[in-house]
């Protein structure tokens, strides 16, 4: 009889309605979804794009804030180097910085000073690599604010001049801010302070931010046994994370409400469908003294629910895309990717199908006898 079924075509306009607030969920998990991915290579695709396992800052540092607090004698890196299972180390510097070029275009850059040759070294789609201090890389979304290969960035307060020498091929931040990659003893005195011109104490050049770690080929590194030989305290390179600035707070917010937006979607769709059992009472009650099976009832009414979220959800997946497009050719840290959007609309299906489940189990309590006048 497949009164379910039946109900789709013939109570148009309940079934839109609910189907419209499906989509509108699928389209608002779609741009969470974006929005999320978006900032999270806002905020850490310089870091995710290091060649490294692990980097190991300062000993005992707040590790929400290593990057800025750390200082670390550049002696930990041939401490490092000898440890087990350790392919390369190399210093890693970073500090934030802002400036202008001599176009007159100001920029914010994230430094990070490197040893030339080494394998924190970028390759550059653009120009050429670094090769001698005063010389510094930047990220592509740097040049698009109007950078170009041969500009000279003037660093604020102390005016130390850069030349732009290259231009990387993908985005490269941290904190949400370009990356600069610069010869490590040009780094050191830009984060001391410098001035052009001026003697620099002997003492920076032994100070870097972190020593960065890449293991060999399938081997693991005891990281403690490291620290502890070199007075560090190693993090992961996905443990490092979560010392770029906001990168725990943004991330966690955003968690926090695709959570509720789940929980908001199973509720929505479990109401909707105990408002219309209790509706169907008696239509089920004939069915039921008809002969179908408490089984049969469920497996249909089921089939009603999936078939409504998959149109509702597929239509708003299809506008949620459509929408995420235009938004991503806006400044907005907004990125697409089909592997969470996947997960996302999974999930809004799975929980979606629960809520219809436990509402549909009032099926079960229903008297065959009801259609029977067996109330009267």
């Amino acid at each position: 009889m497949f009164l379910a079924i039946r109900e789709l075509t013939f109570a148009r306009g309940r079934f839109a309605l609910m189907g419209v607030v499906v989509a509108l969920i699928a389209i608002l998990t779609v741009l969470l979804s974006g929005l999320s991915v978006g900032l999270v290579n806002d905020g850490v695709s310089g870091l995710k794009r290091l060649p490294v396992t692990s980097l190991a800052f300062q000993h005992e540092v707040a590790k929400d804030s290593a990057f800025s607090r750390s200082v670390v004698d550049t002696s930990a890196v041939d401490t490092w180097a000898a440890q087990n299972g350790v392919a390369e180390a190399a210093p890693l510097g970073n500090t934030l910085a802002n400036g202008r070029t001599n176009q007159g275009v100001e920029v914010d850059l994230a430094l990070f000073g490197v040893e030339v040759g080494s394998f924190l070294d970028p390759a550059v789609a653009e120009g050429q690599r670094l090769a001698g201090e005063g010389e510094v890389v930047i990220s592509s979304t740097a040049a698009e604010l109007g950078i170009s290969v041969g500009d000279t960035i003037a660093l604020e307060p102390a005016g130390t001049p850069l030349k732009v020498v290259g231009i990387l091929g993908e985005q490269h931040t941290f904190g949400h801010v370009d990356i600069g990659y610069l010869p490590l003893r040009s780094w050191q005195e830009v984060k001391a302070g410098v001035r052009a011109g001026d003697a620099a104490p002997e003492r920076i050049y032994n100070e870097i931010t972190a020593v960065a770690v890449r293991a060999a080929d399938g081997a693991d590194i005891d990281l403690a046994a490291g620290d502890k030989a070199a007075g560090t305290t190693s993090l992961t390179l996905e443990q490092s994370f979560g010392a770029s600035p906001g990168y725990t707070a943004e991330t966690s917010t955003l968690q926090l409400i695709q959570v509720f937006l789940y929980a908001i979607s199973a509720l929505v769709v479990g109401a909707f469908f105990t408002v219309l059992t209790v509706q169907r009472k008696q239509e089920i009650a004939v069915i039921r003294a008809l002969g179908a099976s408490t089984r049969y009832l469920l497996r249909d009414s089921l089939l009603q629910s999936v078939v409504l979220l998959v149109l509702s959800a597929g239509v708003g997946v299809a506008i949620g895309v459509a929408a995420g497009v235009g938004i991503s050719a806006t400044p907005m840290p907004f990125v697409l990717e089909a592997a969470p959007i996947a997960v996302a609309t999974a999930l809004l299906l799975i929980l979606g199908v629960v809520g219809a489940t436990v509402a549909v189990l009032r099926i079960t309590r229903v008297d065959p006898l009801t259609a029977l006048g067996g109330n009267r």
